[in-house]
């Protein structure tokens, strides 16, 4: 096993952020990333891009693909977050790139999972820096890094990879389906093209509409604006815990907090476990699994159902359902009302709701097409639960290998280049 410092063996360097003072350095055609996207462990693409002037005018720089990102700032566990960059993109100043300088020695992938691997060590890197919550580009030379010959290396990338590609694979089959779900939401419920008793589409085949004062539009007739405790009335906001007893925590009972929810349709592992004395602490706070949990403080608007028994902080609202078909449509229109209602926004910030907001979000219903859109969509969401779980086995073996490969526990049989331990 080799061994030597990230300086010696790569190219390090970090970026910039153009000025916010100067709208037309931003909203462009040009990537560019934070460290916020650092929770992607591959980043394909970004959800932020600027323009050629804000390239010309900051000190960011362009970060080119199979390059390695660390943050080196960034709330909770953002700081020492390590991603694998797929296509070219520039760079603020909380990343660092890096890039092996040679790549017969030193495998780009190794390299990402070796990073990886070695996150607390990461963190602790930083908090001898003497700046608070920052990772420093100059230490981060001396980070040392241990690794076999590159042709070890890249059975271990093509073991781990291999894993990973299977990852996102499920992500993008869910991701199909969840958007073939809302095609056919929209298409229903906003353009009111849902199956009439022909089975044709009803706004264009005549179907009746009526003129609603309140949504100052036509809707459909018999449909009605109802407020989402009307519609499934068991709301439970979620608490936390005393975090001065530690025996609250690190148990076997999933705490849904809004990193979980983030990104996921269902939330199948959480960052933090109670303990059964936590959650017994507050046994009215339980929630079922197939709950639906939105997040209504800090970061309002996020959605995801969670996969089983579980409990909530309290920046969550869930809603326990009492009828099944209500399921699919309520993820869809929860989210619309984030997206498209006053009440829910002031200017371009998401306000902070509490139950009784949360309560009397004004929802368009008509049951008899919530149950038909839950007959139309359901497999999809089971086939997304599935691929979810299915998800949570493979990272959870990835990361039982990812230690083992990496120290050498688990080696590869010459003849047949399999690996065994």
């Amino acid at each position: 096993m080799n061994r030597d410092s990230l300086g010696i063996l790569c190219n390090t360097f970090s970026g910039g952020t153009p000025s916010t003072e100067h709208p037309e350095y931003w909203n462009g055609n040009i990537p560019w990333l934070s460290s916020a996207e650092s929770a992607k462990d591959f980043i394909y693409d970004s959800d932020t891009y600027i323009t050629q002037e804000g390239v010309d005018n900051s000190a960011t720089k362009l970060a080119k693909k199979n390059s390695v990102l660390i943050a080196t700032a960034g709330q909770g566990k953002t700081r020492g977050q390590v991603s694998h960059l797929e296509n070219d993109a520039y760079i603020n100043q909380s990343l660092i790139s890096i890039t092996p300088k040679d790549d017969k020695i030193l495998n780009d992938l190794y390299l990402y999972y070796y990073l990886k691997n070695s996150y607390q060590r990461l963190r602790n890197l930083s908090d001898v820096t003497g700046v608070r919550g920052s990772l420093s580009g100059d230490l981060l030379k001396t980070f040392l890094i241990e690794y076999p010959d590159i042709k070890t290396q890249n059975k271990i990338v093509d073991v781990l990879r291999t894993i990973d590609k299977k990852i996102e694979n499920n992500n993008k089959i869910s991701t199909e389906l969840e958007s073939l779900a809302k095609t056919i939401y929209d298409y229903w419920f906003l353009q009111f093209e849902f199956p009439n008793e022909e089975g044709k589409p009803y706004k264009s085949s005549g179907g009746k509409m009526v003129f609603n004062e309140e949504m100052n539009r036509e809707i459909p007739e018999g449909w009605e604006i109802k407020r989402l405790a009307e519609i499934e009335d068991n709301i439970i906001t979620g608490k936390t815990p005393s975090t001065k007893d530690p025996e609250n925590y690190s148990g076997n009972i999933p705490f849904i907090t809004i990193g979980d929810i983030r990104g996921n349709v269902y939330v199948v592992n959480t960052e933090q476990n109670l303990s059964e004395k936590g959650a017994n602490s507050q046994s009215n706070k339980y929630i079922p699994g197939g709950s639906l949990c939105v997040t209504c403080i800090a970061t309002p608007g996020l959605i995801s159902f969670a996969s089983q028994k579980s409990q909530t902080n309290q920046q969550i609202n869930s809603i326990i359902f009492s009828k099944e078909y209500n399921k699919p449509f309520l993820y869809f229109a929860i989210k619309q009302s984030f997206e498209t209602t006053a009440g829910a926004k002031t200017g371009n910030t998401f306000a902070n709701m509490n139950k009784e907001d949360f309560s009397n979000i004004k929802i368009l219903y008509f049951q008899k097409t919530a149950k038909q859109f839950y007959d139309k969509v359901s497999d999809f969401f089971r086939e997304m639960s599935v691929k979810s779980k299915e998800n949570q086995k493979l990272s959870s073996l990835r990361d039982w290998l990812l230690p083992m490969l990496m120290n050498g526990q688990v080696t590869f049989k010459e003849q047949d280049e399999n690996f065994s331990s």
